[in-house]
Order: C-alpha cells, then structure tokens, then sequence
C-alpha cells in the first residue's frame, strides 16, 4: 500500500469530533506535539524537565555532509541510544568506541545513571558487550532466527562511583 494518510473513525468513540489518522508519513509537527504532551505529563508528574536530545555525528571532511554517528536522548536519569551507524570504511578503527564514550560521557554530564537502546542480532550486540552494556531480554522479529536484543548499561563515573542524579 503506498504511504498515505487514511482517515480511520471508530463506532465506539464518544467524541464524534475526534478523528483518527493512520500514516506512515507523519508530518514532523505532529510528532512533536505528541512528544511534547508527553514530556508536558513526565514534567507534572515528576518535576524534572531534563529532556534533551544527544547526538555524536561524523562529517565527512570534504562535503562536510554527516556520515554516520549516534543519537538518542536523555531523559529522567537514563540515555536512550536510539540509532548509531559508522559506513563500513569507517568500522573496526576505533571511532565506534569514541562516538560512544562521547555519548556515555555527556549522559553521564546530564546526570543519568543508566542507558538503554536495542540492536539486532546481525547489528552490534557483541560491539556494545565489549563496552560494558548488558543484554536485558530478546525479542524474535524477521527474518525467522533474528532478534532485537534489549540491552542496558549502568553509567558510573569514572572513579567507579555511581553518578547522583541532578
């Protein structure tokens, strides 16, 4: 099915007024503003407004377009890695580490304790046991004999003590 935005309405809703929209192009507005509402609750509910998003990016030197990097965000006392992709000429040199040293380290500047993100099992979860991460569970996806492995990481400082949270 191309991507489209189909209008969905429900016979049980209470409000006729309220319409539902199924897409697999969100507008980015619209994503913000349920992130935001989100982060709007976590704030009344906690008092902490610490969101922010975290990024390490590669340029390439010449075009100075981003090649690869990580992103996530940190949030209530955790960094959530979200993507990280270094193209293949780049991998088994050492950048990987730094990109994600730099990202542990800011988190760790932010205040978080802990940092979770999933990889695949034909990803990197070998990559990020090397560096200290944890596997929390596995849940099958396709194709049939791959998982998507939850994986965590208790972020200390670098004395060995654990990092108060801010």
């Amino acid at each position: 099915m191309p991507a489209s935005d189909t209008a969905v309405t429900s016979s049980h809703q209470s409000d006729p007024q309220t319409g539902f929209v199924l897409t697999d192009t969100p507008n980015p507005e619209d994503v913000a503003a349920i992130s935001d509402a989100l982060d709007r609750f976590n704030i009344e509910h906690t008092g902490i407004a610490d969101r922010r998003p975290l990024a390490v990016l590669v340029r390439d030197p010449v075009t100075r377009r981003v090649v690869g990097g990580l992103t996530g965000r940190t949030s209530l006392g955790l960094f959530f890695l979200d993507l990280f992709y270094l193209p293949p000429r780049l991998r088994g040199s050492g950048l990987g580490t730094e990109l994600l040293r730099q990202a542990e380290d800011e988190a760790r500047a932010r205040g978080c304790r802990m940092a979770v993100l999933y990889t695949i099992t034909f990803q990197a979860p070998g990559f990020y046991q090397n560096h200290g991460w944890k596997r929390l569970g596995e849940v099958p996806c396709d194709p049939p004999g791959t998982s998507r492995v939850f994986m965590t990481k208790e972020l200390t400082a670098p004395t060995g003590e654990p990092t108060r949270f801010r």
